[in-house]
């Protein structure tokens, strides 16, 4: 028999009249094989998972040796890390049902009972991602939004209404709710679970894996979770372990307080700036220090929501008295927080800690400073003070080449290098004339476009087109959205508003959200200057800001104007937020409110005025911007218990359209072959039960090759599309009219439209092709340009394997299963990259497709390469060993051979494995058709 208690660490804990059972660290303590004390408490809550789950096969006792192994200079040993629950958003949790429901197909056709593939533990899907601020500005807004969101997604919805019915441990959140991360962070989260395992109930320590990237949002309550793709959280529902290499964490030790006018949002821009340059990718981030105790615990999640942004696998903050006093806020169980500190104060994690780090980072809260992030990257701080200077200088980047007819005096003027004085043309930069527009000046001019009420406004470089209160980074902190009412308030009453091309938008993170605001009467205001509720989801951070009028768009074009967006997201990569838009800028709500009021970002708004009262006096940010007392004093007057008890008590109920919903029914899912909404993807169809191996890769071609820092915007298909693209095409040829296309996000339970926009994206720029942008590339047998797709369509007619050339932050972004699907669908065998985000690189295994990397110092442009070349990579014939060292050789036209040497960013076994079955679900498919 088994032992799977092999260090006699299972005992019980009495709470009231039950008796628990858990896994009690300081039992390993006692053994020796560890000082818990000087354990992260993030590698404490591992190597409990590691101890809870021996099973003497797939997690054993030397696994629970490695994890306590932990020390600074981390040991190179790996630990299988099993999550208490799974959290999938829609966008990408479609694709996860779609999934699963094809490994049921699978085992159906083997002649298996479908339901071997079941989740093994409870998995939620908070449906947040879906809605698009079409209409806004308006009190019905968010009614014809989503009247819209549920037209668009009916189908998709009723494929998770199929999953919510047709597996045990799966619940879904309906639209309308709020965003995955806020619904996590307020009700979900239980820091610890009280939980019925092995026929007892046990006591463990909450935590998880999402497929979404922000995740880590959940460390400001002290759980330990992650993003990861929507493969690796499908292994994960199903029971596969997450392994990994024992991490790193670097310490941050917080000092000193916020000073009066920096808000959490301006202090998270700091943190994320600040490990970007100290390099935390694959590490564990854990924050300590006296400067703790000065942040509120949303404040406290507003951090841990960026960690992706910062580089960090997770960013958590120990759970304290502070942690349970919101837990009491937010409206959980009195009882059960109780129990949270009992078990949490029994295994040492309770209160402030004092580990050792692999390395200390400290952050002085007092010099944080009001802020922005941009134009395309969230660890690109601009100090609020410096954005007019900074926007200018983008802008003469841009047209600096058609500037040689223009003073230099007067340049450097509008430039702001020249100690005052007139600008090129006016306050602002607007010019004198703006009738004859072949005579504007390339750098402040201004066009006038006709809005759709017939009025008319003048735009140019600069000019918000977006401004947008959204995303789960900001909505989720009471103290920047009521900061955000409280300057509108003050905006309202001094006569301010907001100009008519400014696309204004309230995207609250939770019903809640809306109950506080009204509560402290600061909504009427906010919808006074346009920020009308549109949604409860992630609207434009991910994308769906939705369209803007046709005249603005017409004239970005036509002028090549640099227009802009302000967001309180955290996510502003090129042409995410809009096609149209070349630079966005991430901001706190009230500077949100703020740039939207003066409708520009090139503005200094320490000491130019947003604008005039109503005795034309000028009004300056400093007038309306609320006091940090004001603020707190509302938050205690406004945010109730009782707000979060009502609006989660029938959170997995939905509302009328929701029951409206026919879902199908059965254990298998019925494929409508004429579906463009849900196919079954080709995974498993055919589906071998002998693991095919791996082997080396002769005469592959490239099909792209990239710079630096291509995110995965660039490579997954996001956002809206038009019907001249591939993806738009495959549409329109199965009886779509392109006003029904939806997004790509919608369109992810369909392959057929995912793959053909796979390296699409309108800003992507493949280095094979001269100033050209967008998913084309070069079918380099013919030497003809084409698409993406259509190149790697003909490739796979000819046999052809397929490579990827790339720079360093290879896939930096959300956690998208899509950018590796789509890789592997479009025949990609190898990338290789300079360097690697964690979660693509992860996401690559897990579809098969090798993640190898240069040497330090090597690139494909030292190394002479175009993408012209044949690739073949050679040390596979013998099998692939972790992290092994590969030799490519690149043969040129003429004949030369450029050979360098690579390794495979396949860094555990159980990766490997995944290797070499062509992907994790196809290897955890073999072991449930072949299991007795």
């Amino acid at each position: 028999m088994v032992d799977t208690d092999p260090f006699g660490a299972i005992r019980e804990l009495e709470h009231g009249e039950t008796t628990y059972k858990m896994a009690d660290l300081t039992v390993l303590e006692e053994q020796g094989l560890c000082e818990l004390d000087k354990l992260p408490v993030s590698i404490r809550i591992l190597l409990e998972s590691v101890l809870r789950n021996v099973d003497g096969d797939i997690i054993t006792e030397d696994d629970v040796r490695n994890a306590a192994s932990w020390e600074p200079d981390v040991p190179n040993v790996e630990v299988p890390f099993t999550p208490s629950r799974v959290v999938l958003q829609d966008l990408t949790g479609v694709p996860a049902v779609v999934d699963l429901a094809a490994l049921r197909s699978a085992a159906d056709r083997a002649g298996k009972d479908p339901r071997v593939v079941e989740p093994e533990v409870p998995c939620d899907l908070v449906i947040d991602h879906s809605v698009q601020v079409d209409y806004f500005g308006t009190g019905d807004a968010y009614e014809k939004n989503v009247e819209l969101e549920y037209e668009r997604n009916a189908e998709r919805y009723k494929a998770l209404k199929w999953a919510q019915n047709a597996f045990d441990n799966f619940s879904v959140v309906p639209p309308g709710t709020g965003i995955v991360h806020q619904v996590n962070l307020e009700h979900l989260g239980q820091v610890v679970h009280d939980r019925e395992w092995r026929d007892d109930q046990w006591l463990l320590p909450d935590t998880l894996v999402g497929t979404d990237s922000h995740t880590p949002m959940i460390g400001g309550i002290g759980v330990v979770g992650w993003g990861v793709g929507g493969i690796e959280a499908e292994a994960a529902m199903l029971g596969q372990p997450i392994t990994m290499k024992l991490p790193e964490v670097v310490g941050v030790k917080l000092d000193g307080d916020l000073p009066e006018g920096a808000t959490a949002t301006d202090l998270v821009l700091h943190v994320t700036e600040q490990l970007r340059e100290v390099g935390v990718v694959d590490r564990f981030v854990e924050f300590f220090g006296p400067g703790v105790q000065n942040l509120s615990v949303p404040d406290r999640a507003t951090i841990s929501n960026m960690a992706p942004e910062q580089g960090s696998t997770i960013s958590m903050f120990p759970v304290d008295e502070a942690t349970l006093d919101y837990l009491e806020l937010t409206g959980r169980d009195p009882e059960h927080i109780e129990v949270v500190r009992e078990y949490l104060e029994s295994q040492g994690l309770f209160g402030e800690q004092h580990p050792e780090y692999t390395e200390t980072v400290d952050v002085d809260l007092s010099a944080v400073e009001p802020s922005l992030a941009g134009p395309k990257r969230p660890q690109d701080r601009v100090a609020m003070g410096d954005m007019k200077t900074h926007f200018r200088g983008l802008v003469h980047g841009e047209f600096e080449d058609q500037l040689d007819d223009y003073d230099e005096y007067e340049l450097q003027q509008w430039l702001g290098e020249g100690g005052g004085g007139s600008e090129l043309a006016g306050d602002g930069g607007a010019v004198a004339e703006t009738a004859d527009e072949s005579d504007l000046h390339p750098l402040t001019k201004r066009v006038t476009v006709e809005m759709d009420d017939g009025t008319e406004a003048e735009i140019g470089h600069g000019s918000v087109v977006v401004s947008a209160i959204t995303s789960c980074t900001n909505t989720s902190n009471p103290s920047v959205m009521l900061a955000a009412g409280l300057l509108a308030r003050n905006a309202v009453e001094k006569g301010l508003d907001v100009p008519d091309y400014v696309k204004t938008s309230l995207a609250p993170g939770s019903q809640v959200v809306t109950e506080y605001l009204k509560k402290a009467e600061l909504l009427p205001y906010l919808e006074d200057l346009g920020y009308s509720v549109v949604g409860y989801g992630c609207t434009t951070c991910i994308g769906n800001a939705g369209p803007l009028p046709e005249a603005i768009e017409n004239a970005i074009d036509e002028h090549d104007l640099w227009t802009t967006s302000v967001l309180s997201g955290n996510r502003n990569f090129e042409a995410r937020i809009h096609p149209k838009i070349r630079a966005n800028y991430l901001a706190s709500p009230p500077l949100v409110v703020a740039y939207g009021l003066a409708g520009r970002m090139d503005i200094d708004l320490e000491n130019e005025p947003l604008g005039t009262d109503d005795d034309g006096e000028p009004v300056y940010l400093a007038d309306i911007w609320p006091d940090t007392s004001e603020v707190q004093q509302t938050i205690h007057d406004s945010v109730e218990p009782e707000m979060f008890r009502e609006k989660y008590a029938e959170v997995f109920e939905g509302d009328e359209r929701w029951d409206a919903l026919e879902a199908p029914t059965g254990d298998v899912y019925e494929w409508d072959d004429d579906s463009t909404y849900i196919r079954e993807p080709p995974f498993f169809k055919d589906f071998p039960l002998d693991e095919p191996g791996v082997s080396d890769i002769d005469d592959a071609r490239c099909l792209l090759t990239l710079g630096d820092t291509v995110t995965t915007d660039h490579i997954s298909p996001a956002g809206p599309f038009g019907s001249s693209l591939p993806a738009g095409q495959w549409l329109v040829d199965h009886g779509v009219d392109p006003v029904d296309f939806n997004t790509y996000g919608s369109r992810r339970g369909n392959h057929e439209v995912m793959m053909r926009g796979t390296f699409a994206n309108v800003r992507i720029e493949n280095q094979m092709l001269d100033d050209v942008e967008g998913g084309y590339t070069i079918h380099h047998p013919t030497g003809e340009e084409t698409t993406v797709f259509e190149a790697s369509g003909r490739y796979r007619d000819e046999g052809t394997p397929l490579v990827v050339l790339s720079g360093v932050e290879f896939g930096t972004g959300s956690s998208r299963d899509w950018a590796a699907k789509g890789t592997d669908l479009l025949g990609v065998r190898a990338t290789i990259a300079e360097s690697y985000e964690r979660i693509y690189r992860d996401n690559l295994v897990g579809m098969g497709v090798l993640p190898l990397q240069f040497e330090d110092g090597d690139s494909w442009e030292s190394l002479g390469l175009d993408g012209s070349e044949y690739f073949d990579i050679q040390g596979l014939d013998d099998g692939l060993e972790v992290n092994d060292e590969l030799t490519v050789v690149a043969t040129k036209d003429d004949g030369t051979e450029v050979e360098f040497d690579v390794t495979a960013q396949v860094g555990t076994p159980a990766a490997v494995k995944y290797v070499e079955n062509g992907g994790i679900l196809h290897y955890v498919l073999r072991r449930l058709l072949t299991q007795d």
